[in-house]
């Protein structure tokens, strides 16, 4: 949704470049029209892209790192590593599925529920049920 919206304020942007008009011009026409909704003034000076060529008002993918999706079969293997080996390393996941640690990290304790006792991943229920007895014995 956010991103049609920001795709139609570009092509009104890209229309008023076409027109001759400048990017200051563009930002007061399109702060009146969209009020609060408006895309920031430091995007709009990417008029000077449209000048030179630029045809795509779509965002263009970012240098970096990609983005691994946590699918299911990702968390399937990391369940099944854990299965196997109770104490594997959140390194050592991520470098057995080629992952990084943060996606690791997420899945063993977001999306599976596990925690560390005693250097071992144990879900956590089990850990509630050891702090009680702990807690009882005290």
């Amino acid at each position: 949704m956010m991103d049609s919206f920001r795709s139609a304020q570009r092509a009104v942007i890209q229309f008023l470049c076409a027109e001759g008009q400048h990017a200051s011009q563009i930002y007061r026409r399109m702060k009146e029209v969209y009020g609060e909704q408006c895309l920031a003034r430091c995007t709009i000076w990417c008029c000077q892209r449209y000048e030179a060529g630029r045809v795509n008002i779509k965002d263009l993918p970012l240098s970096g790192q990609a983005l691994v999706v946590t699918n299911s079969a990702t968390i399937s293997a990391v369940n099944e590593l854990i299965q196997q080996n109770r104490r594997i390393t959140t390194r050592g996941i991520s470098v057995e599925l080629s992952i990084s640690k943060g996606t690791v990290h997420h899945i063993i304790h977001k999306k599976l529920g596990y925690g560390k006792v005693r250097t071992q991943w144990v879900p956590k229920i089990c850990q509630i049920i050891r702090r009680r007895r702990e807690w009882v014995f005290a």
